[in-house]
């Protein structure tokens, strides 16, 4: 088993993109890349805590390797807005990748040059490649948010 961690807006539809994923053991929603300790959702939604709404992802590496990861990643957001998706907006909506190794670091690196080459989009890409710092698990309400309502997505 490995973890891989994203940031691509709100979290509940990143979660629940990646759950789905074959080869995806467990998700679970937080916050990470910031300065405060345990933050909560209403100190992280005030934009002061350096956190982003990100999902840690346990796979299994026989089955969906981290380049697969990468590309749902890139596939589920638009990595070129800065600070925000769609109507979210601040910090802690940020597009962010949360390295856990060297490896891990390098296959970002050379993704996000592979994407930002390629023409698809128009804007260059603001989303940080970072290494992973303490991920603080988000209350259990947001959780599997939208299975819990019988929502596949939230995208407008």
């Amino acid at each position: 088993m490995e973890k891989a961690t994203f940031a691509a807006g709100c979290f509940w539809g990143v979660e629940e993109t990646f759950r789905t994923t074959p080869g995806v053991l467990e998700t679970q929603v937080g916050y990470t890349g910031g300065k405060t300790e345990k933050p909560t959702y209403h100190e992280v939604c005030t934009d002061t805590t350096g956190h982003a709404e990100a999902v840690e992802v346990t796979y299994d590496a026989a089955k969906v390797s981290y380049g697969q990861l990468l590309n749902i990643f890139w596939e589920n957001h638009n990595p070129t807005q800065m600070n925000r998706q769609g109507p979210d907006v601040g910090t802690q909506y940020r597009s962010a990748i949360f390295f856990h190794s060297p490896e891990q670091e390098r296959e970002a690196i050379a993704s996000k040059e592979t994407l930002a080459n390629s023409g698809k989009f128009s804007k260059p890409i603001a989303t940080q490649i970072v290494k992973a710092e303490p991920f603080y698990r988000a209350e259990e309400y947001h959780q599997q948010y939208l299975l819990k309502r019988g929502r596949t997505h939230c995208h407008i």
